[in-house]
């Protein structure tokens, strides 16, 4: 009974148990169903929803490609736009060029039409001159004939008359005349000497020894040929260059030429143009001082150099115009003044020498009571033609004097600067001061020099000139030619002879020797007694 009732109750059990097993199994069926059903559901809504965000981008992308396209198109009809401004102000600014162009290409023809006008003048009036002289030559050869043939003539009849020659009766007039008047006129040459030294030498030589010892300035000749020193021979092959490409290109930028020959660390250059040279000598120094040296780094520091003697000429006129006082110069002059500092004359610096004739010049006209300013003036600048005559053809004096006329100065200072060598005459007394100044200060000590040859031909010539006077036994040249003392023999020439001796001897040298400053002409003549006392 219990063993059924414990079936009984098992059966119901698993009953239950079945009941809740399939019960389970259901609910998992249901769910797995249920959740299979939302997964779909959930997929289509993603799926739609990305179907629908896809849209709206593909709407998107199309309307920022419209927007671009049309931010192209704008951007395209700007660029057009400003492009044909570009060209046409292109065009309008060639069109001016090419107007202002063929304006000034007339403007030449014309000047070139107008000097050729000029030249046909001239030419057709220089071959009227031209004409008229040769007629006039001709005439005056005839006359000149004719006057010979009646001098023949005279001469003729005379020597009959006298029964002497023309020759004969000249030397017995002027052995006679020189017998009776040698004397007189020896004493009367002395009288007027000695006169003329206690009226003007004494005057004349305080007033230029107290301007020389007032502006007592030191001289040192300098060299016109320049010499850049090198570290060592090593640079010279690397100055060179590869082919001589660096010497090739040193010489086209500078325009100068450049010696390298067997002399130790260094080169020469050679030009006839000192600014030219010495802006060679700056870049070489430059080079070699920073190591690198090709046509490049030439350029680009010979560029420099330029640069700096472009400077240094502006501050070394500047300096002179202050340190002399003058003022109010035109700025062009005062670069000239400025490149008189590169110029030499017989190795004297042109522009100390400028500056120490401006002092002497004014010290001179205040001791005399002129316009000082004007001397300086003129002092400073009687040399400024000497700041191109390298670069232009021509003297010195007139290319100064076409300076200062172009620049504006007073007619007495453009005529003391044409006048200092005597070329033409001096309209003031001031110009005879800065011409004697000029003398002064080429004529010290040390301030000139020559080269070897040509102070043992000038030396040679005094000598030669002293000794070919009758009587004159020997004669030395001393103090640097400045001086000559001649020996004459004591038979021949009296003491009143030396005084003519010594005056005609002055007189052939100022003729026949082209020399700086005076040159002083010292007669000795000595008789001597010997005897023996036994």
């Amino acid at each position: 009974m219990f063993f059924d009732n414990f079936i009984l109750e098992v059966s119901t059990n698993m009953q239950w148990l079945m009941y809740l097993i399939i019960g389970l199994v259901v609910g998992i069926i249901l769910g797995l169903f249920g959740m299979h059903m939302y997964y779909k559901l959930g997929l289509s809504a993603k799926q739609k929803q990305l179907e629908d965000d896809s849209v709206k981008a593909k709407a998107e992308a199309e309307r920022i490609e419209a927007e671009a396209q049309k931010d192209a198109e704008n951007r395209k009809r700007e660029l057009l736009l400003q492009a044909k401004e570009e060209i046409s102000k292109a065009r309008v600014e060639l069109e001016h060029d090419v107007r202002e162009k063929r304006q000034e290409l007339a403007r030449e023809r014309n000047k070139l039409e107008q000097k050729e006008d000029n030249v046909e003048k001239q030419l057709a009036i220089a071959e009227n001159k031209r004409a008229m002289y040769e007629a006039k030559l001709e005439e005056a050869q005839r006359n000149v004939e004719r006057t010979k043939e009646l001098e023949v003539k005279k001469e003729h009849e005379l020597e009959n008359i006298s029964g002497l020659s023309i020759s004969e009766a000249r030397t017995l007039v002027l052995d006679a005349a020189e017998k009776e008047y040698s004397h007189d006129m020896a004493m009367m040459l002395r009288q007027m000497e000695e006169k003329t030294k206690q009226d003007a030498d004494k005057i004349a030589k305080d007033i230029i020894v107290t301007s020389i010892q007032r502006y007592a300035s030191d001289y040192v000749s300098e060299a016109t040929v320049s010499v850049v020193n090198l570290p060592n021979d090593e640079m010279k092959g690397r100055i060179i260059g590869r082919e001589g490409r660096n010497i090739r290109a040193i010489e086209t930028i500078t325009g100068v030429d450049l010696i390298i020959d067997d002399t130790p660390e260094a080169v020469i250059l050679s030009s006839f143009d000192p600014i030219r040279r010495e802006v060679a000598r700056i870049t070489i120094e430059k080079l070699v001082s920073d190591g690198r040296i090709h046509p490049a780094r030439i350029e680009e520091m010979a560029n420099k150099a330029r640069k700096e003697i472009n400077q240094t000429i502006k501050q070394e006129g500047e300096r002179a115009a202050y340190e002399t006082g003058v003022m109010n110069l035109h700025p062009e002059v005062i670069k000239l003044l400025g490149k008189l500092k590169y110029r030499t004359s017989y190795g004297q610096n042109v522009l100390k020498h400028s500056i120490e004739v401006s002092f002497l010049a004014g010290m001179m006209a205040g001791e005399l009571g002129l316009d000082v300013n004007f001397a300086k003036r003129a002092g400073l600048l009687h040399d400024i033609g000497k700041a191109v005559d390298f670069e232009q053809e021509g003297t010195h004096v007139q290319l100064g004097t076409d300076i200062v006329r172009k620049y504006h100065e007073s007619d007495n200072v453009c005529n003391a600067v044409e006048s200092h060598h005597g070329d033409v005459e001096a309209k003031t007394a001031e110009a005879v001061l800065v011409a004697a100044a000029d003398a002064i200060s080429a004529a010290r000590p040390g301030a000139r020099r020559e080269n070897l040859e040509t102070y043992i031909k000038r030396i040679q010539k005094l000598e030669e000139i002293a000794t070919s006077f009758d009587g004159v036994e020997k004669s030395y040249a001393i103090q640097a030619g400045r001086e000559i003392r001649v020996i004459v023999e004591p038979e021949k020439v009296n003491d009143e002879e030396m005084i003519l001796k010594a005056r005609q001897i002055c007189k052939k040298i100022e003729d026949e020797l082209d020399y700086p400053g005076q040159i002083k002409v010292n007669i000795i003549r000595e008789t001597r007694a010997t005897d023996v006392a036994k």
